[in-house]
């Protein structure tokens, strides 16, 4: 496992997240992943999985300390007082007091932006969240919330998977000192049948989930989210970190973007996104 420095933060390359993960399945996956070695769990309050995750975390054995936690606070919460009440309920439903990072989950333009990140950043200073960021924003909000913020943000947590050209933000944040964390890395499955990355696979002697994980990883200041409820495929997911693709490998997974390859834009939340060159 590596890491991605930016910031002050030291964030696993690979995290572990539980989106539209059963309370069940959170509660015997969390501490598998974290016996095999995960370092990284994220959740969010719309999730509706924050207390097994606590739960998860707190049966693991592992110390609260080695774990690096992500929660994301949901759009209904971002008035100032409403966000801060939400934050204590995440800490409650997590068994903890502080997350390692916090993140506006999406876009919300009914609130000012800046009274969004004038509350990420209330809570940061309380030490409830020991690093802040956002989700799902594109490069004109993405610098706009770090103009407006007096902590430094972290990452931008986005869509990202080989069909998805996500060159623009990945660009941005990294000339402004960003991570970019990466969700639906296997675009909702579509990988598993795809030819090109079956022949990439097979030639490193890998598997499809393998080698996608890999391509993100390996991109500086990506860090890849991957979610499974199958303990074989956790396992698989975990190990990325004794191979690396070639420059032509990486090129070709690149050159499978498209122009529909979005698959995350929900209405009445998605911004207005970036195109690709």
């Amino acid at each position: 496992m590596h890491s991605v420095s930016v910031n002050g933060a030291s964030i696993p390359a690979l995290g572990f997240g539980t989106f539209r993960m059963p309370g069940a399945d959170v509660l015997r996956m969390v501490p598998y992943a974290l016996n095999l070695g995960f370092r990284h769990i994220d959740t969010a309050q719309i999730y509706g999985n924050e207390a097994e995750v606590g739960e998860g975390l707190a049966s693991s054995g592992v110390a609260r300390g080695d774990v690096f936690l992500t929660t994301k606070v949901w759009v209904d919460h971002y008035r100032r007082d409403a966000f801060a009440a939400s934050v204590n309920e995440s800490l409650k439903k997590l068994k903890t007091d502080y997350v390692d990072l916090l993140l506006l989950h999406w876009p919300n333009d009914a609130v000012p932006l800046a009274e969004q990140i004038g509350a990420l950043n209330e809570v940061k200073a309380d030490g409830k969240a020991r690093h802040i960021g956002v989700s799902n924003f594109n490069t004109a909000l993405m610098a706009e919330a770090m103009a407006l913020s007096d902590a430094p943000l972290v990452t931008n947590q986005v869509e990202y998977h080989p069909y998805l050209d996500q060159k623009p933000v990945v660009d941005a944040a990294r000339k402004a000192g960003l991570s970019v964390t990466g969700y639906y890395a296997m675009a909702d499955g579509a990988v598993f049948a795809d030819s090109v990355l079956k022949d990439i696979a097979a030639r490193n002697g890998k598997t499809v989930a393998q080698i996608v994980l890999r391509w993100m990883v390996q991109q500086n200041g990506v860090i890849a989210l991957s979610k499974t409820v199958s303990e074989a495929r956790a396992a698989e997911n975990f190990a990325i970190f004794d191979f690396a693709l070639s420059d032509a490998d990486m090129a070709a997974m690149h050159g499978l973007a498209r122009t529909d390859g979005r698959i995350v834009s929900p209405g009445g939340l998605a911004p207005v996104w970036d195109k690709s060159a």
